[in-house]
């Protein structure tokens, strides 16, 4: 933003370094300035970066309070008099019916005013900054937006029918804006309103009908505060950036409403007419009480002492510096022990909440440069998590597998909790979310691996194997339980030459399970009526993990309905492991054995299995038996024929490698045909026989 020098040293007089200066210092406190363009007689304009969360500073006004603490000088006081105003028999009527979302709203009536273009220092200053001169009276609500940082509005009284409402807009209302664009409301918009139509939505942009133009003579002038959450998504939803937006959403002063009103209809009765009745100023006790009257935050000296270290000066941080400096901030400073405080915070530094945040703010006035460079004492060691190694197992496995690591937001959606929560409606919502696309704590991993992965897709990266590790949320706002979780997700030919598909996902989950020691782990699907299979997972074509009796995850194939709702038209294969279960389990150690020094016998097994037969079965009656010569056996060729003439019909053959070995003699030709015999027993025993 832009900030002219001259028009903050018209709030300090005594403002005595030069312009340069003066950008330096304010840098070092955290209010940066990025560029200073000299004017000469008209001094300096800078071009500043102001942090979304300092909105006290996006004005001219908030600056010079940076600067005055900066220096230790005395702020000039706003001159907000204006001149008598004429009685009136009725105050002008002003109705707040959502009281949540409009916590004050000020109205001044003022009549016979002259619309004329701006002159003096208003022109001036706005030449200066390359601001567009409208007209008097709105040039008057754009000048004190950049003077003190609060929003107003100015209507044409005449154009008013009856008095003011602030409501929610009714379903299917329409509004034109001051940029001469029909809109449709939506019933989520706060709109200010008089009996009969909407005249603007609050807090972002005014209406056509009512605005300010020539033949103007009367003016009702009105600042106010909005909830800043509305004000954000009423922006977002109609894609209408304004500085007024821009302030509100951030969070405004709340008591610069009437501040704002008397300067707005100071510079606007310059030019002739007068006020009618006083101030009409609606206010929410429960508003005032969340932002203005906020509860007091105890101080320590000592705390800021210990937390700040030591300084260039031998006395470092004292109780005078402390008080100089959030005196000079806004802070209001009752002690109540020696070097103890209770601190009642500014209306316009909503971002103090806590004591450290009043340290801060010391150590940044201060000056960062003046603190020693010496590092925190520290006693003890590191200490891992406890599945720090089992987490670094994993992650080893990922990558040896050609997987790449992400990270996604720890923020979803609403429909995304819905539609991925583990359990349901355990999702915890954001008290003061960003957006509606980023409201809730993401309870799955799965949306943001969504994401990444169509991200890559609409940048032409056809092929992607992706994997995150990270903590997940459930319960509530007043108590949110944290689990690690592991997602996964693979497209294209990522994984290989051919197209990913059901089996390369089933094969790094089993990678990963395998390196955790179990007593039993197999996979299962259901149908999709049974409703045990999550919804974004296609049935028929995924499966659930089960380790010990416990479901360690799913995966498979993204359902259709959910590939098409992100508008995914590649094949999209994922999962999701649960590691808090899995990491109940330990890692498989590695074990050793000695190799044998005598010649392997291998046997191949050519089987007629019946189709329900699976191969599961065949294995598990191979690992049943007692040989202790058996050293392995691998299925190594399976194969169909729906003609039937390579396996019956309801059948297929299968290959079954085995591998006879000992480590004390050379086997006998009998004694694998005894084996032999019993691998046969054991396989007919399950359904299977020998080909013929």
């Amino acid at each position: 933003m832009k900030i002219l020098s001259n028009w903050l040293r018209s709030y300090l007089p005594e403002l005595a370094v030069s312009d340069r200066q003066l950008a330096d210092d304010l840098t070092l406190r955290g209010i940066a300035v990025e560029g200073v363009f000299d004017f000469e007689a008209d001094g300096s304009l800078f071009e500043m970066d102001i942090t979304t969360n300092r909105v006290d500073a996006m004005n001219h006004y908030g600056i010079a309070r940076e600067a005055a603490t900066i220096y230790g000088l005395q702020l000039k006081p706003l001159e907000t008099a204006l001149p008598a105003a004429k009685p009136t028999s009725q105050p002008f009527p002003v109705t707040i019916e959502e009281q949540k979302l409009c916590g004050r709203f000020t109205a001044r009536v003022l009549r016979d005013v002259t619309i004329a273009p701006s002159t003096g220092i208003v022109a001036d200053r706005f030449r200066l900054l390359e601001q567009k001169l409208i007209s008097n009276a709105v040039d008057a609500t754009n000048f004190v937006t950049l003077a003190i940082g609060q929003p107003t509005h100015a209507f044409d009284l005449d154009k008013l029918e009856g008095g003011i409402v602030v409501r929610r807009a009714r379903k299917g209302e329409k509004l034109k804006t001051l940029d001469g664009i029909e809109r449709t409301l939506d019933p989520d918009d706060l709109i200010v309103a008089d009996h009969k139509k909407a005249l603007g939505i609050a807090g972002v942009i005014g209406g056509w009908d009512t605005m300010i133009t020539p033949e103007t003579k009367n003016i009702l002038v009105e600042a106010a505060w909005f909830d800043p959450a509305t004000v954000r998504r009423s922006s977002k939803r109609h894609l209408i950036h304004t500085d007024a937006s821009h302030r509100f959403e951030r969070g405004a002063d709340f008591n610069a409403a009437s501040v704002a009103n008397a300067l707005v209809s100071r510079i606007i009765l310059e030019a002739g007419g007068y006020a009618e009745g006083d101030l009409v100023d609606v206010l929410i006790p429960e508003a005032e009480q969340r932002t203005a009257k906020r509860a007091s935050i105890h101080f320590a000296v000592s705390e800021a002492r210990r937390i700040l270290g030591p300084t260039e000066d031998k006395e470092g941080i004292t109780a005078a510096i402390s008080e100089t400096i959030l005196t000079g901030l806004g802070c209001t400073l009752h002690k109540t022990e020696e070097e103890h405080y209770s601190v009642t915070l500014p209306s316009w530094r909503l971002d103090l909440e806590r004591e450290i945040d009043l340290i801060e703010e010391i150590a940044r006035v201060y000056g960062y440069n003046r603190f020693q460079n010496t590092l925190p004492s520290f006693s003890g060691s590191v200490v891992a998590l406890p599945w720090a190694e089992k987490e670094a197992a994993l992650r080893e496995a990922l990558l040896a597998l050609c997987w790449n690591e992400a990270i996604s937001s720890t923020f979803c959606s609403v429909t995304d909790a819905d539609t991925f929560s583990r359990d349901p409606k355990s999702a915890v919502a954001i008290g003061n979310p960003l957006s509606e696309e980023a409201g809730m704590l993401r309870p799955s991993l799965v949306p943001g691996m969504l994401g990444m992965l169509s991200l890559n897709i609409s940048r032409d990266v056809e092929s992607a194997a992706l994997f995150e590790m990270g903590t997940v949320f459930t319960g509530a706002a007043e108590k949110v339980d944290e689990r690690p979780s592991l997602a996964i997700g693979a497209t294209g030919a990522a994984l290989g030459a051919a197209e990913t598909d059901f089996f390369d996902i089933k094969g790094t989950v089993e990678t990963l399970l395998g390196k955790f020691s179990s007593r039993s782990l197999y996979y299962d699907r259901f149908p999709s009526a049974t409703g045990l299979m999550p919804a974004w997972l296609h049935p028929g074509r995924s499966a659930r993990a089960v380790l010990d009796g416990a479901t360690v995850g799913y995966f498979g194939q993204l359902h259709p309905a959910e590939a098409e709702r992100r508008k995914l038209k590649q094949t999209v294969f994922l999962g999701e492991l649960y590691l808090d279960r899995l990491y109940k389990q330990s890692l498989r150690q590695p074990a050793m054995r000695e190799l044998s020094r005598f010649q392997p016998v291998r046997r191949d097994f050519s089987l007629i299995v019946p189709d329900t037969v699976t191969y599961s079965v065949i294995a598990d009656a191979v690992a049943s038996l007692t040989i202790s010569e058996l050293q392995s056996f691998a299925l190594k060729e399976i194969l169909r024929d729906p003609k039937g003439k390579l396996a019956p019909v309801g059948h297929y053959s299968l290959l079954l490698g085995t591998v006879f070995q000992s480590l004390e003699r050379t086997l006998r030709e009998e004694e694998v045909q005894s084996w032999s015999q019993q691998v046969v027993a054991a396989l007919e025993a399950r359904g299977a026989r020998l080909r013929s």
